[in-house]
């Protein structure tokens, strides 16, 4: 896909670059995960959304989080988040965590959506589940699709699954990818390119800013 690569044809994907997952005191900080590795790929994603605006590009951010009367939080995840010490609505400094319309909610101010990004809300880890993102892309005329975000083995892996399985040309920027565990960070990204390209393809960011540039 790196090659050939058509940016009127494709869209870029920051998943869930969210202060509770990047910010101290939001939901992550609150799970004892190391923000700092999840801060980690900001760099990389400010550089590829300036190439992304430039060249036209759609940009499309998610946003992981649940109605304030958390209808939407099934059982499970409501236990899960309980174990991991930062259960699901409770307060935290940032408001409640992963609950829509708090602070913590909203993107990080270094990622800011421009008038017209696509800003998806997403009750689940995959980008698809509930959501309209498909029918924003289809509508768009989009079939390939640069994947960055947080967490790389949750969150963008998800998403990235399902995508491929809808028939998207996905690719994936290592270094725009962040996880608190380097180990699952490295296993999610090796998983990738199994079998001749299983879930697509991965790249460094340097190599998509350079094609970007080729492209423009």
């Amino acid at each position: 896909m790196l090659a050939t690569l058509q940016p009127e044809r494709t869209a870029l994907l920051l998943i869930d670059m969210q202060r509770d997952f990047c910010a101290p005191g939001g939901y992550a900080d609150q799970a004892g995960l190391d923000i700092q590795q999840l801060r980690a790929p900001i760099a990389a994603q400010q550089a590829l959304l300036a190439a992304a605006r430039a060249s036209e590009m759609l940009v499309v951010h998610t946003r992981e989080g649940h109605r304030p009367d958390l209808s939407d939080l099934p059982a499970w995840k409501r236990i899960r988040s309980e174990r991991s010490g930062a259960p699901i609505g409770s307060a935290g400094p940032l408001g409640r965590l992963l609950v829509r319309g708090e602070y913590g909610h909203d993107l990080i101010n270094e990622l800011q959506p421009h008038a017209g990004e696509p800003v998806i809300d997403k009750p689940g880890y995959c980008a698809f589940a509930a959501t309209d993102l498909e029918l924003i892309l289809r509508t768009r005329g989009i079939d390939s699709l640069i994947i960055t975000g947080v967490t790389t083995e949750v969150c963008v892996s998800s998403t990235l699954r399902s995508a491929i399985d809808r028939g998207f040309n996905c690719l994936t920027v290592r270094d725009a990818c962040g996880s608190a565990h380097a180990d699952l960070h490295a296993a999610a990204l090796a998983m990738i390119e199994v079998e001749g390209g299983i879930f697509g393809e991965c790249c460094d960011s340097q190599a998509l800013l350079m094609r970007l540039r080729e492209a423009a």
